[in-house]
């Protein structure tokens, strides 16, 4: 019996749980909730952490991995998930943790100094994301770590002097953020360190000669930077080195004649684009390992050595340096030669120096993998080698600016991959060899200052992919093949200097992407086609020197994006087009044709230094700097009984419209406005002094900005200490006047409080006699949309804070009501027609108020729908990038071109991006890089300094779960961007009308607001 009580107790203890086994549970529930924590704040688009739930343990979620014996998580994988976002900082309470992934997100927020605790991490990799803010000191308490990669991500602030007292650390990868500061001495402590990457950021100073102790570096790139003085001869004493990459920087000094010697094992020398001088030494050419020597950019000389133990070579950068010759000029580039042992060549670049050298004896025999060659501007002769076309890897070509001879042989057509082939500036002969057809990669060919002769080939057409074609300054004959223009793709097209006839082919209007035509200097006949007004595109139309006839044809009416308009020394007739008035033109030279009439006397046609029309004796009028006669002297007594006529309805019809106006002024009833208040009765008495004095006598610590006709500054009324904006017109730039009276007209009668308040304007003269104009405005305490959306450009002190999405559909709401007060519930509708974030101004409670009405057009009362302005007949001007296409090719504006506007201002609100960004050229625009990336792709366009959770939708008050909050934003994130891409549609028949925007605006938001 007792024994059976002993047993069963023997049990019980056995089972009972330990001190040990309750402190392991314990500490597993903390990974787990941990992991829990880290998933609220990642937004996964993608689902890639479904697994991460109730029902699966959580040693096998994705991406999770756990110790075998205490089951704590050791290493964290969610590399290339999609994931956006912030990391959470309970990330340190992971402390079994060696691996932390995350690399190739768009995770953002700052790197959780709580990174520190994990004192058992070894690898860190942050990479490719959009974290901010400044590296973490306490990352130097990770005394285990190995690798540490945090590159391209938005990482600001000096590089932690506490990261060397990691001494297991090998790899250090900071590239492509934007660092500044020193390299600092304490990172000669890291003695492990085989790789270190800081290239692409902004920092100054010495390479330190610390750096020399690191026995062990294999890998030193710190390539585009702003790094000074010499490389610290330490630097080139470590016999591990395989990559010194130090281009584009500010160093100097020479290479040490024994680095050859001392750095055995070197496979990549990068230090082009810095102020190196002295030769390069002779040591450097037995280092038979060596792949990359690229010196391109100093100020190196001497003499070149020879390369017959570089077999490994792949690319050799010389260029742009002042290597001196060898004293025999025919033997200059003899060095070449020696390059026939590098069969892995592929890439040579010599050009800008001085090599002599007949290039076909030493071209011939390199490396039939060449790819890329470029030996333009030296004093190379001979003849290219018929052998060209064994190189059949070439991509590209380049010899101009030399003194080559003979002709293009044939077998150039051989270069299938060629995509660049240039020869100009040489005194080549022949013709062009029909085998062009068979380059379809070509993009540029430019044969220019030749001596070719002969016919443009038809066969060019086959090159789809050309986009510029250059055959200047040759002895070309024959007419331009039509076929030329099945080129779509061409942006230039530089045919002059020829003996070319005939007449310009009427398919120009295939041309759509043409930015430069230049026909110059032929003997080209005929009309000029009214097709070539299709090329809508156009910057530069040269047709100087040929044979034109007749009329600039009316076409040209739609050439808006014309800077240099050359007609000279042709046979034109007819008068010059009052429409070009509102050309922005660089030059305008209509000089030695048969031009007759009044010239126009606005816009260009008012500086004199930027139009000719000499040798137009039938030219009347214009201002008085361009010397012409004046159009009102009579050749006889008697007027002509034409002009009497037509003198006597005139007088007739003015009767009629002055009696009109009379009816009109003095019949109708008076309308009444609602009084003015106290503060805007003492504003109406502002002058010029008093503007002059509340301006601080226009001070530059008063200027809040800079518009298209002037300037703005900040002033307080001195009797009521009321702030107010001051548009003071810049009178000497064209359309000032116009856009003062445009604003006063918009703005007198319109109340909405999501427009700018105009409270009076100013018009006198200043001390000096001249004419003075203002406009008194409001003041906007948060300066303009632009001012935020981009503060880096911004005049103003916009805090260094970024606005939530909630702030950002506020404001796009009180932009559209603003826009539809103005299209529908005006007197008179008004379109504004530059609606852009540097118009849309914020008050102190970031309230948005539309203003600068300067290019305002007034429509029709009875034409709403055609929306047809009232001014018609003038040409308009907008904002690049804000214009709508429609009015490029001569449109009027109207409602859907602000509908258009509006669009491209909620794209750039959300993306950051404005739509003149460089990226965006070609066929890339704002509007098309969100459409093709909606609707699973708006996480990864967004501005990653979009605020997505601001305080306004609090979590606090909120009982929705986080990712369902989440999921929530994002969709009015989704349906915003889609509101963008809509209103941006290059057809304006399929834009949404601006009351329908408001409604699905406002719907957007209260989805919003049920979040929380």
């Amino acid at each position: 019996m007792f024994f059976y009580i002993f047993l069963l107790l023997f049990l019980f203890i056995l089972s009972s749980p330990s001190k040990s086994d309750t402190a392991q549970y314990q500490n597993n529930m903390t990974d787990r909730q941990t992991l829990f924590a880290i998933k609220d704040e990642l937004i996964d688009p993608f689902d890639s952490l479904s697994s991460w739930n109730e029902s699966v343990p959580f040693c096998q979620w994705h991406g999770v991995v756990c110790g075998t014996r205490n089951h704590r998580v050791t290493e964290l994988n969610l590399l290339d998930q999609k994931l956006a976002g912030v990391l959470s900082p309970s990330v340190g309470n992971l402390s079994f943790l060696i691996r932390l992934d995350i690399g190739n997100n768009s995770i953002s927020g700052n790197i959780p100094p709580e990174l520190g605790r994990l004192s058992r991490l070894r690898y860190l990799h942050l990479y490719n994301n959009s974290f901010h803010g400044e590296i973490p000191v306490n990352l130097s308490l990770c005394s285990n770590l190995v690798e540490l990669w945090a590159f391209k991500n938005n990482l600001v602030g000096v590089l932690p002097g506490e990261l060397g007292f990691l001494s297991k650390l090998k790899n250090l990868a900071l590239s492509y953020n934007k660092l500044t500061g020193e390299i600092p001495r304490s990172y000669g402590n890291l003695s492990s360190l085989l790789e270190m990457y800081l290239l692409v950021n902004d920092l100054v100073g010495n390479i330190p000669d610390e750096l020399g102790k690191l026995k062990s570096m294999k890998i030193f790139d710190v390539n585009f930077n702003r790094l000074s003085g010499t490389i610290p001869s330490s630097l080139f004493n470590l016999s591990s080195l395989k990559v010194i990459d130090v281009s584009v920087n500010q160093l100097e000094g020479t290479l040490p004649r024994d680095l050859g010697i001392n750095l055995p094992k070197l496979e990549c020398l990068s230090i082009s684009e810095n102020r190196f001088s002295g030769s390069l030494p002779n040591s450097l050419f037995n280092l038979s390992g060596l792949v990359y020597l690229i010196v391109g950019g100093n100020n190196f000389g001497g003499e070149v050595p020879r390369f017959d133990k570089l077999h490994n070579l792949y690319f050799l950068g010389m260029d742009n340096n002042q290597f001196e010759s060898t004293g025999k000029p025919d033997d200059d580039l003899n060095f070449i030669s020696t390059l026939t042992n590098a069969t892995n060549l592929k890439r040579l670049y010599l050009q800008n120096n001085a090599f002599g050298g007949t290039f076909h004896e030493l071209f011939s025999n390199l490396s039939k993998d060449l790819a890329f060659v470029d030996l333009s501007s030296n004093r190379l002769s001979g003849h290219i080698p018929i052998e060209i076309g064994k190189f059949v890897n070439l991509e590209e070509l380049r010899l101009s600016g030399n003194q080559l001879t003979g002709i293009i042989p044939p077998t150039i057509g051989k270069l299938y991959k060629l995509r660049y082939l240039l020869l100009s500036q040489n005194i080549i002969s022949g013709i062009i060899p029909s085998s062009i057809a068979n380059l379809s990669l070509l993009t540029e060919l430019n044969l220019d200052h030749n001596n070719l002769r002969g016919r443009i080939p038809l066969s060019i057409a086959q090159c789809q992919n050309l986009l510029y074609l250059n055959l200047n300054k040759n002895n070309l004959i024959g007419s331009i093949p039509k076929e030329i223009c099945l080129l779509s793709s061409l942006v230039v097209l530089n045919l002059s200097r020829n003996n070319l006839t005939g007449t310009l082919p009427e398919e120009l209007n295939n041309l759509k992407n043409l930015l430069s035509l230049d026909v110059s200097l032929n003997s080209l006949t005929g009309e000029i086609p009214r097709t070539l007004g299709s090329c809508v595109t156009i910057v530069n139309l040269t047709m100087k020197r040929n044979l034109f006839h007749g009329l600039i044809p009316p076409t040209f009416n739609s050439l808006r994006s014309l800077q240099i308009l050359d007609l000279s020394h042709n046979k034109l007739s007819g008068t010059v087009p009052k429409y070009l008035e509102d050309f922005s033109l660089h030059l305008l030279n209509f000089s030695f044709n048969d031009f007759e009439g009044a010239l126009p006397e606005r816009g260009i046609f008012e500086n004199v230094s930027i139009v000719s029309l000499v040798g137009n004796p039938r030219v009347c009028g214009g201002v008085p700097g361009l010397k012409l006669p004046s159009c009102y002297y009579s050749h006889s007594k008697k007027l002509n009984f034409k002009l009497v006529i037509l003198l006597i309805f005139g007088i007739l019809g003015l009767v009629v419209m002055v009696g009109t106006l009379l009816v009109y002024r003095f019949g109708r009833p008076k309308r009444t406005f609602p009084p003015l208040d106290k503060d805007i009765n003492q504003l109406l008495a502002m002058s010029y002094q008093s503007i002059l004095k509340v301006t601080n006598g226009f001070s530059e610590s008063n200027l809040i900005g800079v518009g298209s006709h002037g300037y703005v500054y900040k002033g307080i009324y001195e009797t009521n200490g009321k702030h107010v904006a001051i548009k003071v017109l810049n009178l000497l730039q064209h359309g000032a006047i116009k856009s003062f009276k445009a604003e006063c007209e918009a703005l007198r009668n319109v109340r909405h409080r999501n427009l700018v308040k105009l409270l009076t304007a100013c018009s006198g003269v200043d001390y000096g006699g001249n004419e003075f104009k203002a406009l008194v405005y409001e003041f906007m305490a948060n300066g303009s949309l632009e001012d935020w959306l981009h503060p880096h450009n911004s005049r103003v002190n916009i805090h260094l804070r970024r606005l939530g999405f909630m702030q950002l559909l506020n404001i796009a709401i009180d932009v559209a009501s603003a826009i539809h007060y103005l299209h529908n519930d005006c007197q008179i509708s008004i379109v504004h027609c530059d609606l852009k974030p540097s118009n849309i101004l914020l008050d102190n409670e970031l309230v948005a108020h539309v203003g600068d009405f300067g290019l305002a057009r007034f429509l029709h009362l009875t034409d709403k729908i055609t929306c047809r302005t009232l001014t018609s007949s003038t040409t308009f001007k907008g904002s690049i990038g804000y214009t709508p296409p429609e009015y490029g090719t001569g449109s009027e504006p109207s409602t859907h071109g602000d509908v258009y506007s509006f669009g491209i201002v909620i794209l750039e609100m959300l993306t950051g991006k404005r739509p003149t960004d460089d990226m965006f050229g070609g066929d890339l625009s704002l509007h098309d890089f969100v459409r093709n990336a909606m609707p699973d792709g708006a996480l990864e366009i967004v501005d990653p300094l979009l605020n997505l959770e601001e305080e306004e939708i609090s979590r606090e008050s909120s009982r929705i779960p986080s990712f369902m909050r989440r999921q929530k934003i994002v969709g009015c994130l989704v349906s915003l961007f889609g509101i963008g891409v809509n209103c941006s549609m290059y057809d304006s028949d399929k834009r949404k009308n601006i009351k329908e925007i408001v409604t699905e605006l406002c719907s957007i938001r209260d989805s919003l607001v049920g979040c929380t």
